[in-house]
């Protein structure tokens, strides 16, 4: 049979996201244009990252009053800052002059003060400075505070919310905390972050990260080893999937390096002492929880074939502690980055299939249980826009 080019319409996505199923082993993967169109692609901004609690990092990436970061948040400049009170803000990165940036890259500040005219504003938003407006009728300063958005924490994991009427965070997240006690994430320290461009979609990142299938193909010598069948995917409540599977050795180090192995974590026991729980909270955050170390990803959206993606390298606290720490760190970094630079290059030819007008929406297979199920919770809330 020969297929005719694919030109999706609103109604014909709207079908095809509804066929995406709960039963994954009946269920068709999403429609390749959802990886690939640009007016999906815009949609998907005010959809997902609009709506949702968008993952922006460890906690600890902000350490003093003052640290920032400037990030984009689904086509949205934001700033994350950490006040005088220790508290974790999120502000809207536009001076409520001229709406100029006013903060870049990553930092840190004694006060928030605008590079166009120089209107300044303290750690909590508020307006401080705003030279040569005592001529302006019923000016408030007061009024004029950098617009304020939620942001929150979870085992160490940072938060930013875009809209004011979705659920809260600890409805968003579930059982989450019960799944990970374990791991006890929230004690670990975050000792390397680390930003990049890719060229692929944000979805097909993560996906990558969280299925067992790729690896006999893409990474034959380097990790396939280390990794034998999987559980299957945990039953949870809240916006997130994640599976656990066993290990034949560290999954945080090569095959060579077993050696340099970190101690492992004291309180854990049993099977979770001899594997990894890997994890997507939705919509952009990803990450595994080994036995000695905790490895993650946050995603963020460029354009339809391009992400920002940040890496951060977590240890608990009293690893860092060990003599050799440092020179021991160095094997696990290696891992993680020899892992990427192989997953790139098929991420990228990924990209240029998904972008073709002749592609179609694929099946899933057993060992692909959290990229299934982020499929049907994606598809859920784009087909629900296009009522």
């Amino acid at each position: 049979m020969t297929l005719e080019p694919e030109l999706i319409s609103s109604e014909d996505l709207r079908q095809q996201l509804l066929q995406v199923s709960a039963v994954r082993n009946e269920s068709p993967g999403l429609p390749p244009a959802c990886y690939s169109d640009k007016a999906i692609f815009e949609r998907e901004q005010e959809v997902i990252f609009h709506h949702s609690w968008v993952g922006i990092g460890r906690e600890d990436r902000w350490k003093e009053a003052g640290d920032y970061s400037a990030m984009d948040i689904g086509g949205v400049p934001v700033i994350i800052v950490r006040n005088k009170s220790g508290d974790l803000k999120g502000f809207a990165n536009s001076c409520r002059h001229r709406s100029s940036q006013v903060l870049t890259g990553n930092g840190n500040c004694k006060k928030i003060r605008c590079p166009f005219h120089w209107w300044t504003y303290d750690l909590d938003g508020r307006l401080k400075v705003y030279p040569r407006m005592e001529k302006a009728i019923d000016f408030k300063p007061e009024n004029y505070g950098l617009v304020e958005f939620r942001v929150g924490s979870r085992d160490g994991f940072a938060f930013i919310c875009l809209d004011r009427k979705t659920e809260d965070l600890e409805s968003w997240l579930g059982d989450f905390s019960d799944k990970h006690v374990a791991w006890e994430p929230g004690q670990l320290v975050s000792t390397r972050v680390r930003e990049f461009d890719v060229n692929c979609n944000w979805k097909t990142f993560i996906e990558v990260f969280n299925e067992y299938y790729h690896l006999p193909c893409v990474h034959p010598e380097s990790l396939n080893w280390l990794y034998p069948e999987p559980d299957d995917v945990d039953e949870v409540t809240g916006h997130y999937t994640t599976q656990f599977g066993p290990t034949d050795g560290n999954a945080a180090l090569m095959a060579d390096t077993q050696d340099q192995a970190l101690p492992a974590a004291k309180q854990l026991t049993g099977r979770e002492a001899t594997g990894t729980r890997y994890s997507w909270i939705y919509p952009n955050m990803t990450f595994a929880a080994s036995q000695d170390s905790l490895w993650m990803y946050q995603a963020y959206p460029i354009a339809p074939d391009r992400s920002h993606i940040v890496q951060t390298i977590c240890f608990p606290a009293d690893t860092l502690k060990v003599e050799d720490f440092e020179s021991r760190a160095k094997h696990y970094y290696h891992r993680y980055d020899t892992a990427l630079e192989e997953d790139i290059p098929f991420l990228e030819l990924q990209q240029a299939g998904l972008s073709s007008k002749f592609a179609r929406p694929g099946r899933f297979s057993s060992l692909e249980p959290s990229v299934a199920n982020f499929a049907y919770w994606y598809a859920g809330k784009l087909a629900a826009s296009l009522d």
